[in-house]
């Protein structure tokens, strides 16, 4: 009798084992069908081939750990050593949590660039004190190429810089390009206060308007001069939107036209910094 009723205990055991098996083995493969199906249309999330491939391997470990899940599952159920589980998990999972704050954060970064498209590849942004045009976005980084650099202008200086997805949540997001591609640029010039104001503002409108004549219809509004008083003359503004890529380009351009213009001018002056002694007679 105590012989039956032991392999009668040892029958239930296995076939609980092997119900316990065929679960798993169920959950698994249901689980790679499911990921089969949704992978075509998670990858075409992806605009770049990085993109994609990056998409790839964010669902390869994802379908692991899912897997590994279950499988840890199942021996827990079977063997019945829940006790200090549900402790060591908790510690576990908060541990994790804090080493892999910003990753963590980096992605949920990602997904909202993938989702809501604050900006796109091409654009050229500022995120917290680094510039540049955005090349790649994937899980983990924006890779920029820089510009300014060690120039300190317009112009990219040919190299890469990597930003952490996580600097979107903390850091702020200038966006030249986003509405269209054009912003807002100005040459200024001092003219000496004995200079003809209305022709120095007329040389500088037309000078805007000569580079910027095929664009002026598609910008958001045509070039404008505006006038300051300063110690030693009159700053002489013209404002005008420039396309954002090529700022330094027409900045100097019509930098260069005010210059020959003024220079050929009989009633206009450029000022720049100098002494004059002037002698007048006194009257007794």
């Amino acid at each position: 009798m105590e012989v039956d009723l032991q392999q009668m205990l040892d029958t239930g055991k296995l076939l609980s084992v092997g119900f316990t098996a065929l679960i798993v083995i169920f959950l698994l493969v249901a689980l790679n069908v499911l990921f089969n199906l949704l992978r075509p249309n998670l990858i075409n999330m992806g605009r770049t081939k990085k993109q994609r491939s990056n998409i790839k391997i964010f669902i390869q470990i994802f379908r692991y750990s899912i897997s590994l899940l279950i499988v840890l599952f199942a021996v827990l159920s079977y063997s019945g050593a829940w006790s200090g589980v549900g402790l060591f998990l908790g510690l576990l999972s908060a541990a994790i949590g804090f080493a892999l704050q910003k990753p963590i954060t980096g992605v949920a970064a990602w997904l909202m660039v993938v989702t809501k498209r604050p900006f796109d590849i091409g654009d050229r942004v500022i995120i917290g004190d680094v510039k540049g045009d955005i090349a790649d976005i994937n899980l983990t980084h924006i890779h920029l190429m820089e510009v300014g650099g060690l120039t300190g202008d317009e112009e990219t200086s040919g190299r890469i810089i990597m930003v952490p997805n996580w600097m979107l949540f903390e850091k702020n997001v200038i966006d030249y390009t986003l509405n269209n591609d054009f912003v807002l640029d100005s040459v200024i010039v001092n003219v000496t206060y004995e200079s003809n104001l209305d022709k120095a503002m007329e040389i500088a409108d037309l000078c805007a308007r000569k580079y910027l004549a095929g664009m002026i219809s598609t910008s958001p509004a045509a070039p404008k001069v505006r006038v300051d008083f300063k110690p030693s003359g009159i700053d002489v503004q013209v404002k005008y939107f420039s396309p954002a890529r090529q700022l330094h380009e027409y900045s100097s351009k019509i930098t260069k036209e005010i210059f020959d213009r003024i220079s050929a001018s009989d009633d206009v002056e450029i000022a720049y910094p100098h002494t004059e002694v002037v002698f007048r007679r006194k009257d007794v």
